[in-house]
């Protein structure tokens, strides 16, 4: 649309004379939000001016989107990083004012993510991470460390674990990234590094556990299994109270030793639950490649945990004895 003489006189003079007068209801200060994402924004009179139109832009861009009216719904582009988003509005004899947002804008999944998701990024960089061996791995040993680095990183704080193992045993490490009882859909998504050699490394599990609403525990496992030369996901074959937890092996092809060293690897990963604890995993990523799991299993576990949401990365060693390094970095689970 035109702009009119006052407004672009105040546009030219870029100054921002007061900020109550325009609310911004969506997004909120220090959202991370995925491109593009809603703007909602309302302007009361400007310097006691009735207001002739708003605006919104990104950082320091003198490419400003006018709306002429005193409201704005809109849908906003930006790239993905750190912004400020302004949001103005401007007298009908000259007024400027404005409000500003800082925002985050995450990588857009591949896997179609709702609007309302609940997002929680850099999972990685919690400090609640604990590691464990883990006996069903086998009668070997394993032991684990973890680090904060800043290379290689993609994000500038990977979390590097450093693994050493007897007999093909793994190590799983393990944080809380919150507690949800509700949400029934997930998006897994994060890069792995592998550092020098894939040569010691069986398999690579990545799983999201959420406890119910009636108490159960879900876990959503997932895995590249270097054995099959599989994707795998479990289920739970015997029942909530006496469960017996099993690895199935889907139709589609994964082995961690043919993932390229030294390098990041995008692992994206869908699945979805119903109020019983039956688990659907839809697709897998690689890579930005597709792959079609598309199972329904039972995974509900009456273990007696309280309500959590919990996050494994497990590596687990191929030989009678080994060490592997292997990073994880920009980790971010999307639930709705």
């Amino acid at each position: 649309m035109k702009t009119s003489s006052l407004i672009l006189l105040a546009l030219l003079s870029g100054a921002a004379s007061a900020y109550a007068d325009v609310a911004v209801t969506n997004p909120v200060n220090g959202a991370e939000l995925v491109s593009p994402f809603a703007l909602n924004a309302t302007a009361s009179p400007c310097s006691s001016q009735p207001v002739a139109a708003m605006g919104y832009s990104l950082d320091n861009s003198s490419n400003t989107t006018i709306v002429y009216g005193t409201s704005i719904s809109a849908q906003v582009t930006a790239t993905t990083g750190a912004h400020t988003l302004w949001v103005k509005s401007w007298g009908n004899q000259g007024a400027s004012c404005a409000a500003s947002v800082p925002i985050i804008i995450l990588p857009s999944p591949v896997a179609q993510v709702p609007a309302d998701a609940i997002i929680v990024s850099g999972v990685q960089t919690l400090p609640t991470w604990q590691a464990v061996n883990d006996t069903g791995t086998g009668p070997g040993s394993s032991t684990g460390t973890m680090a904060i680095v800043s290379t290689p990183s993609l994000s500038g704080a990977a979390l590097e674990f450093s693994t050493t193992f007897t007999n093909y045993a793994g190590e799983r490490y393990y944080a809380s990234f919150g507690s949800d009882t509700q949400s029934m859909n997930f998006l897994y998504d994060g890069y792995v590094y592998i550092a020098g050699s894939s040569a010691g490394i069986a398999n690579i599990e990545m799983d999201v556990n959420q406890v119910m609403a009636n108490g159960q525990t879900v876990i959503f496992g997932f895995q590249c299994d270097g054995w099959s030369l599989t994707w795998d996901y479990t289920a739970n074959e015997g029942t909530p109270q006496q469960p017996s937890d099993a690895w199935l092996h889907s139709n589609q092809p994964c082995n961690p030793q043919t993932w390229s060293v030294d390098a990041w690897h995008n692992v994206q990963v869908t699945y979805s639950r119903d109020e019983y604890g039956n688990v659907t995993y839809g697709s897998v990523w690689l890579d930005g490649v597709e792959q079609d799991i598309n199972a329904t299993v039972p995974s509900a576990f009456a273990l007696g945990w309280s309500p959590t949401l919990l996050t494994n990365f497990q590596v687990d060693g191929y030989g009678t004895s080994g060490s592997s390094n292997v990073y994880l970095d920009d980790l971010t689970i999307y639930r709705w």
